[in-house]
């Protein structure tokens, strides 16, 4: 059975201009991610042309700065359009945030030089980014990173490998964490390495539980020679830089996670109201009811959380221990209600007829990339308590 489409959220948005990228989403997602989705994740298909559609249509680069082709959209609107494509694609959604996330480096700690050169083929000339900082040694403890890059005169040497590369193998440029000094977070920096680098290359893609369509993959750095010119920020500000990069990329993971939710709880909706036992729909029953409302309430919830920090990023305010908080709720929301959706299926929520279990097995990433929530639980405490003793 095809995917059906998503219940249009009842969405808050600042400004007409908002609202009309709303709609021009929500036909994309419609008309061109939509009625493919579930055959191309079961047959682990990349929609690259979707990707291209996206570049063309100015949705690659919408928090970023006009001047260099970007949409100079808030956070608040960028944060819906990824809910939109989230619901409608986790593949599609989580791949840009992963784009937007491995701009992140350039446009914000990027010199105007650098920025001038790369930025307008990065945010709307149709390429994709990946973000390599996690390494097979070094997960949530990224400062442990052991990539090494050299000084070779004007030119960086790298070599490493990096892990669970979302786009890896398949990304035009990569952002690249890479030792450069001592050991800790102050011996690291950040590069710009182009997707067909010499010496550059991807292991085969993991194979997962869920997410199919999009590859995940280690990426090896065998002696891989890029200029100065390519280096982003100062020698030795690479983890700072991949840090607040990450706290804008929570929002992104919260922002899908709570489109997978809301697509879980329509499909939920809609067969509650078909389905019939003992002689009238299974919506009628309390149990059942109770289960949609908290389903739809936890989903509010976590829609609220995001924004909430979305428009403190937006005013220029502190917002991290709110974007912790949004990743965290947002995921274990996900988590929650596409369990819960497979449930009210019943046996045929447990089939690859109906998208229910897909969007289960999607949610669980979420709980893991980007900071596993256990992680964010750390983050959260750390700006309540204060850092723990060592």
């Amino acid at each position: 059975m095809p995917d059906r489409a998503p219940q249009q959220v009842d969405r808050q948005l600042p400004t007409d201009e908002a609202r009309d990228l709303i709609s021009l989403v929500r036909d994309i997602a419609q008309r061109e991610i939509v009625p493919s989705a579930a055959e191309e994740e079961d047959a682990g298909r990349f929609p690259r042309e979707v990707f291209t559609l996206l570049s063309d249509a100015g949705l690659l680069g919408l928090p970023y700065d006009a001047e260099f082709g970007g949409g100079e959209q808030p956070y608040e609107v960028y944060l819906q359009v990824l809910e939109e494509l989230a619901a409608a694609r986790l593949t599609v959604g989580l791949g840009v945030s992963v784009h937007t996330l491995a701009s992140y480096a350039l446009a914000t700690y990027g010199t105007k030089e650098q920025q001038t050169e790369h930025l307008p083929a990065m945010l709307g000339g149709g390429l994709l980014g990946a973000y390599c900082l996690s390494e097979p040694a070094s997960g949530s403890d990224a400062a442990s990173l052991r990539t090494k890059a050299v000084r070779d005169g004007d030119d960086w040497v790298i070599t490493g490998t990096k892990a669970w590369i979302t786009h890896g193998g398949i990304a035009d440029f990569c952002t690249v964490m890479a030792r450069t000094g001592e050991d800790g977070p102050r011996g690291i920096t950040a590069f710009l390495v182009p997707g067909d680098a010499e010496g550059l290359s991807a292991a085969v893609p993991e194979k997962k539980m869920g997410l199919k369509g999009s590859p995940t993959a280690q990426v090896h750095l065998d002696g891989v020679r890029v200029p100065d010119a390519r280096r982003i920020g100062e020698e030795g500000q690479g983890f700072a830089i991949a840090l607040s990069a990450l706290e804008s990329g929570w929002l992104g993971i919260a922002a899908c996670a709570i489109g997978v939710a809301q697509a879980a709880l329509d499909e939920a909706v809609s067969y509650a109201a078909e389905r019939r036992q003992f002689g009238k729909p299974i919506a009628d029953f309390q149990g059942l009811r109770f289960m949609l409302a908290d389903m739809a309430t936890q989903i509010e919830a976590g829609r609220a959380l995001y924004l909430t920090a979305a428009r403190l990023r937006d005013a220029g305010l502190p917002f991290a221990k709110q974007a912790a908080m949004a990743k965290l709720h947002c995921t274990d929301t996900a988590m929650r209600v596409t369990t819960d959706a497979v449930q009210i299926l019943g046996g045929y929520g447990y089939t690859a007829d109906f998208p229910a279990e897909r969007y289960m097995r999607e949610a669980k990433v979420l709980q893991i990339v980007e900071g596993t929530n256990q992680i964010q639980r750390m983050v959260i405490a750390r700006h309540l308590a204060g850092p723990e003793e060592r």
